[in-house]
């Protein structure tokens, strides 16, 4: 793609962004988004043929801006079962106030529209799969809580650090983001550590 291109993409996410980020919400239209960016309605579906695309292509966006693959690191060179799981709850869970206003938005307007509904569920699967390696990890290291299969324990990890639960611990609770950090922190190791051997 060429330089310019590159350029009109950036501004066509950066404006999606934005926009998905408002605080009235609603549906996000191509041509609000090509308004935004300020380029023509046929440049975004250029670039973006679907809604679809466009709305994953965002998460990615975000992902890539906001450096989640560097706050991922600890976590997947971790050595320990238990070090990865300790390193994955506090990068998601810090993440999580970050993209808060995207995440939103693509849920509520997942109700309605299936291409927001798509970029999310992607979302859901990514941090599915981190919960998955975190569990495999203490599996592995004879380290998960007994009675529970490695898939019962990834849906179980998967539910503490949803998206719902931050905005309803700290939006509606009131709790700090310490606070949130520190309580999920010790649930998530309550409900996936065995005890240690001896």
């Amino acid at each position: 793609m060429s330089r310019e291109g590159s350029e009109t993409r950036r501004r066509i996410l950066d404006a999606a962004w934005e926009l998905l980020e408002a605080p009235e919400g609603g549906e996000v239209r191509m041509s609000d988004i090509a308004r935004a960016a300020g380029v023509s309605r046929q440049a975004v579906y250029l670039h973006f043929p679907t809604r679809a695309e466009l709305l994953v292509a965002v998460t990615r966006h975000v992902d890539a801006v906001k450096g989640v693959d560097a706050r991922l690191a600890a976590s997947r060179a971790a050595g320990s079962g238990e070090a990865r799981l300790d390193a994955f709850v506090a990068a998601w869970g810090g993440y999580i106030p970050e993209i808060h206003g995207v995440a939103r938005a693509l849920i509520a307007l997942g109700r309605t529209d299936a291409a927001a509904r798509a970029a999310w569920e992607g979302r859901l699967a990514a941090i599915r799969e981190g919960c998955h390696a975190a569990v495999a990890a203490l599996a592995r290291d004879g380290r998960l809580a007994p009675g529970q299969s490695v898939e019962e324990a990834t849906d179980l990890l998967s539910a503490i650090l949803s998206v719902h639960n931050w905005e309803h611990l700290t939006r509606v609770c009131g709790w700090s983001q310490e606070l949130y950090l520190r309580r999920i922190g010790a649930l998530a190791r309550q409900a996936m550590l065995a005890p240690p051997p001896g």
